[in-house]
């Protein structure tokens, strides 16, 4: 399983399945967020399966489904409000994992960072 942290409390990766889930716990997550519609692909398990694993061990698990290439503000807005209610650190995913990077990268001026500070700098991330 490839975890690609963009800060101290938020990560993101390909595409989870159920089996995964206890490997994330020991990594220490205790959200995790889908950003993939169920039955996008044949290969994907549906979110309610990763959702209840998840409930097994402790994380939550948020479903907001975006599709790809096409994240509006209203997807935008939803992540930054969900990602800052959402108990840290933060799994990020979808089939790659680049609609996670992306929503992150969007709202990057919007949701605090690691210090506590907002980000700066048109939604991209910091060096």
């Amino acid at each position: 399983m490839t975890i690609r942290y963009l800060s101290k409390d938020y990560a993101v990766g390909p595409q989870l399945l159920p089996a995964d889930v206890a490997h994330l716990k020991e990594k220490g997550f205790a959200t995790l967020v889908c950003n993939r519609p169920d039955g996008e692909g044949s290969d994907q398990p549906a979110f309610e399966e990763i959702a209840a694993e998840a409930q097994k061990h402790g994380i939550q698990a948020l479903h907001l489904p975006v599709v790809p290439g096409k994240i509006t503000p209203a997807d935008r807005d939803a992540f930054a409000a969900l990602y800052a209610a959402a108990p840290k650190p933060v799994f990020g995913f979808c089939r790659t994992g680049n609609r996670a990077e992306t929503l992150w990268a969007d709202t990057r001026d919007r949701v605090q960072d690691d210090s506590g500070h907002c980000g700066t700098g048109g939604g991209r991330p910091q060096d």
